[in-house]
Parts: structure tokens; C-alpha cells; sequence
């Protein structure tokens, strides 16, 4: 496809590149304070708690638009709406526990409650859980559409430029160009939906072109695909960049009341992409080789100049508020709570967390080489990794469901073993895209019920267990 770029078009995006270099280098954090460098010195406000969360949780945006184009509104079903209601899980029952342990990040908590082995091993799934790989890979496919640079360099263009002022500026520096970020995702994003509505129609243009099932809730999947996709969405209870967040807000009260707010910012967002990818599959049907191009390319086709810049200004606000901000987060896994816990260095310099930022580029460029799917790889990532955390990161914050540490941690290599078990092996006897063992079970569903088992067992125990220490 052809792309029509003015010069004022490439000016615009290359403002934002400049911009985003200018405000990350000019921020720097206390030499070697791990306080500072990894949790801002906890002087996150309200208003800078939204904007970063809000642009750091929403960076999938040609991802959104490959699912809509893909599945119409059930996009909308199977990866918005089962966030929007373990957001307010997360909000009104555990943000506010995070803040009060003055803490550092989830390995750190289970660290305290479940001892070395347990952090440990979560640490290295949430590497994996946190890897920036689908948002590197999003921005190489943008920076090709719109320049012609083969995607492999495109994303180690965008990893310099993505990591150059985490080594300084820590979360100071992330935060600070998200809150530049927020804004110009939801202006750039938002130009386009008054040219669809006047050069296209409205809804009764979107009604005679889609079929009818992209105007369905469920869009013809099954049931099992939809119940997988709405346990996906737990990911949240997970993801450390709400739990690095909470710990970085100044007040207690922070936490719930920006989770709060943002979940208003993401709903509006989600209309706009929504609506985008919509008007998308109704103007491309099947002339669209990828469905992953369907917002470049209606941007391209719809927009005039000026406003198309801003549009993909837009976009890769949105991406690139995620890939760094995912970066940092990895990088501070892979550093902190894997090396330096390892050897017992945790409280010393920040020299790990600066080598983890090396460490988890090269990891998101592989994987984002050799998966080039962006949901696959949302997919793959939360099928194997969230039901291995879920138990012992929820638990870890309610003392009453507090198991002794052996079953948290067997739950958890159990759940983790047979997911990736299942996974490869159904990879491997696929038939027509659906699973061909056990009955067509998604590999979610054995890993979570056995880890589920294994903690129940533990649970069973307790009073055994203590009894049994008294004497």
C-alpha cells in the first residue's frame, strides 16, 4: 500500500521523538537510590498516577485494531471489558494493601511473605509477563508503513531511543513523558473519527457493510475461547506496572482513587479504537493483506495531511508510552528481583537494574523477531505465565488465604509446567486452529485447575502445620 506522508506529516512525528528525548534526558533520579531510581521516591501525585497508568496499560492499539478487524465488537468483549472488571477488583481490594507495605515490587512482596524461592521463580515469570516484545514489534510495523525501513531495524531503532533515558531518569523520567504521552494518544486517536463519520456514514454505513456477527458481543467464538480471554483479563491483578505504580503514589489514597479515574480514560479510549476498527473492516472487508495495518491504512486512506501525522503521532504515543515503560519494569525484574535477589544484593546500587534494561531489550527483540503476532504473543504469554501468579500474589495480600510457602510454590511450577506442557504439545496437534487434546482444552484451564489443587491441598494443611511448629 501506498503511503501518502507530507513533510509536515514526518515533522510532526519527528517532534515527538525530539520531545520525548528533550523531557526523559532532562529528568534524572539520585545516583544509586533504588528508592528513587524504581518508585519515583514515592512522590507519584493523582494526576501523574492516571496519566502513566492510563498510557502505560494501553499500548496495544494496532493489536485492538487487529482484533476488531477480526472479530467486530467481541474485540471489544474478549480483551476491554474483562479488564474493565478486574480493575475494579484490583482498585477497591488490593491497590491500597500495596502501598501500605512500602515496597519496591510484587517479587518483593512475595519475597516477605513466601521467602526466596517463591519470589524467585514468580520474578522470572513476570519477566516473561512483562516483556515489551508486542509493542517493539507494533512500533516496527508502524515505522515500516510509513518510511519503507525493513521492521528487524526499525525495532532496534526504537530500542535506543526507547532506553536511553531509563539509565538516568529510572521512573522518573518514564513517568514524566507518559504524562506527555496521555495526551497526545487521546488527541491523535480521536482526529480520525470525525473524518469516518463525515466521509463514510454512520452507524447505518457500519450496518450495511459488516456481517452480522461484528456487531455481536461474541462474535461467533466459543464459549471456551471467550471464558480464556475473560481469565486473561486478570492479568491485571498481576501486572507490575499497576503494583510499581501503587507503590510509587505519594498518598495511601492515591492508588484507588487514580485506578478509579483511569478505568473512565480507558472506556472513552476503547469507544475510539473501537469504533476506528469498525469503520476499518467496513471499508477494507478482505482487501486488507494484515489486519494488524487496518488503523495505519484507514489513516492513510481517510485523513489529509497534518491531520494524518497527528493521527500516527497518536498511535505511537500509544504504543511507545507501553514499550518503555515495559521496559523498565523488565529491566527491574530481570536486575533486582532476579540477579541481585539471587545474590542477596537487593539494597545495593542500581548497577543491575541498568544491566536488566540491556538484558530485556534483547529478550523483547527476539521474541518480537520470531512471534510477529501481537495478540499471539498477548495470548501466549497470558495463558502460560497469569495462572501460575494468580494464587500466590492474590494470597499474598490476605493473610487468611496464606498457605505455608512449599504449596505456593509447588502450585505455582505446577500450574506453569502443565500450561507450557499442553501448549506445545497442543501447537503440535492443532487441527483447523483449535486444540485436539483433552477434549479441545485450552491449556489455561488444566494449568490453572491443577495449581488450584495443589494450593487448596496447602490450604487443607495449615492447621496441621501449625499445630504441629507449636509443639
Amino acid at each position: 500500500m501506498k503511503v501518502y506522508f507530507t513533510v509536515n506529516d514526518y515533522l510532526i512525528i519527528l517532534a515527538y521523538f525530539v520531545a520525548m528525548l528533550v523531557v526523559g534526558l532532562r529528568t534524572k533520579s539520585t545516583e544509586d537510590s533504588a528508592k528513587d531510581y524504581l518508585i519515583a521516591g514515592r512522590t507519584i501525585t493523582l494526576p501523574a498516577f492516571v496519566a502513566t497508568l492510563v498510557s502505560t496499560f494501553y499500548g496495544g492499539i494496532l493489536g485492538i485494531g487487529e482484533f476488531t478487524f477480526n472479530f467486530g465488537i467481541a474485540g471489544w468483549f474478549l480483551y476491554a471489558f474483562p479488564y474493565y472488571i478486574f480493575i475494579l477488583i484490583f482498585a477497591f481490594f488490593i491497590a491500597g494493601k500495596i502501598r501500605k507495605t512500602h515496597l519496591f515490587s510484587i517479587p518483593d512482596k512475595l519475597n516477605r511473605t513466601y521467602g526466596k524461592k517463591v519470589s524467585l521463580f514468580a520474578a522470572f515469570l513476570i519477566f516473561f509477563l512483562s516483556t515489551p516484545a508486542p509493542y517493539l514489534y507494533m512500533m516496527g510495523i508502524l515505522i515500516k508503513f510509513i518510511s519503507g525501513i525493513p521492521v528487524t531495524l526499525a525495532m532496534l531503532i526504537i530500542l535506543i531511543l526507547s532506553t536511553v533515558f531509563l539509565f538516568k531518569g529510572g521512573l522518573r523520567a518514564d513517568v514524566r513523558v507518559n504524562i506527555m504521552e496521555f495526551f497526545l494518544m487521546f488527541i491523535g486517536i480521536g482526529i480520525i473519527l470525525p473524518f469516518c463519520f463525515n466521509s463514510l456514514g454512520g452507524m447505518e454505513y457500519l450496518e450495511s457493510r459488516l456481517p452480522e456477527r461484528y456487531l455481536t458481543v461474541t462474535g461467533g467464538n466459543s464459549i471456551q475461547y471467550i471464558i480464556v480471554w475473560f481469565f486473561i483479563g486478570a492479568w491485571v491483578l498481576v501486572d507490575p506496572s499497576f503494583h510499581q505504580r501503587c507503590y510509587a503514589a505519594k498518598s495511601k489514597k492515591t492508588p484507588k482513587r487514580g485506578i478509579i479515574i483511569s478505568l473512565i480514560f480507558w472506556i472513552i479510549f476503547d469507544f475510539m479504537t473501537t469504533t476506528a476498527g469498525l469503520y476499518a473492516k467496513a471499508y477494507f472487508m478482505n482487501d486488507l493483506a494484515d489486519p494488524i495495518y487496518s488503523f495505519p491504512a484507514l489513516g492513510n486512506k481517510l485523513l489529509p495531511p497534518l491531520a494524518k501525522g497527528i493521527f500516527f503521532l497518536g498511535m505511537m504515543a500509544t504504543i511507545m508510552s507501553t514499550l518503555h515503560s515495559y521496559i523498565f519494569i523488565s529491566s527491574n525484574t530481570f536486575g533486582r528481583d532476579l540477579i541481585a535477589r539471587y545474590r542477596n544484593e537487593t539494597d545495593s546500587n542500581i548497577m543491575y537494574n541498568r544491566l536488566g534494561i540491556v538484558a530485556s531489550s534483547l529478550f523483547a527483540f527476539f521474541i518480537a523477531k520470531y512471534i510477529p503476532s501481537v495478540v499471539n504473543i498477548w495470548y501466549t504469554v497470558g495463558t502460560l505465565i497469569i495462572p501460575a501468579l494468580l494464587i500466590s500474589v492474590i494470597s499474598s495480600y490476605f493473610e487468611k488465604l496464606q498457605v505455608h510457602s512449599k504449596f505456593i510454590l509447588a502450585s505455582m511450577i505446577t500450574s506453569f509446567s502443565v500450561s507450557l506442557i499442553l501448549f506445545i504439545l497442543g501447537v503440535i496437534y492443532k487441527v483447523n486452529g483449535v486444540y485436539a487434546l483433552f477434549l479441545g482444552l485450552e491449556p489455561m484451564y488444566p494449568g490453572l485447575i491443577t495449581g488450584l489443587i495443589v494450593y487448596l491441598y496447602g490450604y487443607s494443611q495449615r492447621k496441621y502445620l501449625q499445630i504441629k511448629s507449636e509443639s
